[in-house]
């Protein structure tokens, strides 16, 4: 069986920056195991598939040991295949249907617009096992999905380090640390170990969480947020009462085939 594929720096301005991606457009599913084969062997933090249906297309994602509920980076990933290479510029809105519900998504000239569910959030007080794997002190400990900590500041996100081993055994797919930006509205960076991911180059979904999350705190709607990995990438984010929009651009880096017996 020949199954394309392609890899695709999503928040990304140019090449080599950003989150890459595996896409697998499919006609019909593949067996589960399959696909987590695939995933693990693309070794990359996520690899989308997807098959076309009536509304439009259901979307999964695996990390290179497990499948998640949502991902940002991947499903960005995932319609700027459908945009550029399968319609070839003939539409411009897409719908994906997940297991996190209906899954928005247009374009408009290069960027890319993400229609996401919002996260709700509850504060916590922070773990031990979590601040030890931090090396700092919480300002703040909130939870949904991840662990979303607030930090002093942005040189405090460059500076984290955190124990991955001891990220690993929390019973939660990952950490979000966060700061208000020097130059750019809020910061980040994530980690999620747990999920075979020590460090997300750029994660989509998380910002589910931070676009309420500084929102409330700034005053505003609009926001530019930028995460802080070693390969970086730019977000445009806007709230929408229960909907959150995540905005980037997107670069193929490749295509190819995949040979499955």
């Amino acid at each position: 069986m020949k199954i394309d594929i392609y890899q695709v720096d999503a928040f990304a301005d140019e090449l080599f920056t950003g989150n890459p991606a595996a896409v697998c457009p499919l006609r019909n599913w593949l067996p589960d195991q399959t696909m987590q084969k695939i995933a693990a062997e693309n070794n990359l933090s996520e690899t989308a598939f997807f098959v076309p249906e009536e509304n439009g297309y259901r979307i999964r994602w695996f990390t290179p040991e497990t499948e998640v509920d949502l991902c940002g980076h991947a499903t960005l990933a995932s319609a700027h295949v459908i945009f550029v290479h399968l319609s070839q510029g003939k539409t411009n809105r897409i719908q994906f249907n997940s297991k996190s519900g209906p899954l928005y998504i247009s374009k408009s000239d290069d960027l890319i617009t993400l229609n996401f569910p919002v996260a709700n959030l509850k504060k916590v007080e922070p773990p031990s096992d979590l601040v030890k794997a931090l090396s700092m002190k919480p300002v703040e400990t909130w939870i949904a999905s991840d662990y979303l900590v607030l930090l002093d500041s942005q040189a405090d996100i460059i500076k984290a380090a955190p124990d991955f081993n001891l990220l690993r055994a929390l019973d939660i797919r990952g950490l979000i640390i966060t700061a208000r930006g020097d130059s750019v509205d809020f910061v980040s960076r994530f980690f999620a170990p747990g999920a075979g991911i020590n460090e997300d180059p750029v994660t989509g979904s998380s910002h589910t969480m931070l676009t309420p999350f500084w929102a409330r705190r700034l005053g505003k709607t609009e926001m530019i947020a930028r995460q802080l990995s070693r390969r970086g990438g730019t977000l445009f984010c806007k709230l929408l009462d229960d909907r959150v929009e995540i905005s980037g651009k997107a670069v193929t880096y490749l295509t190819g085939i995949i040979s499955v017996s």
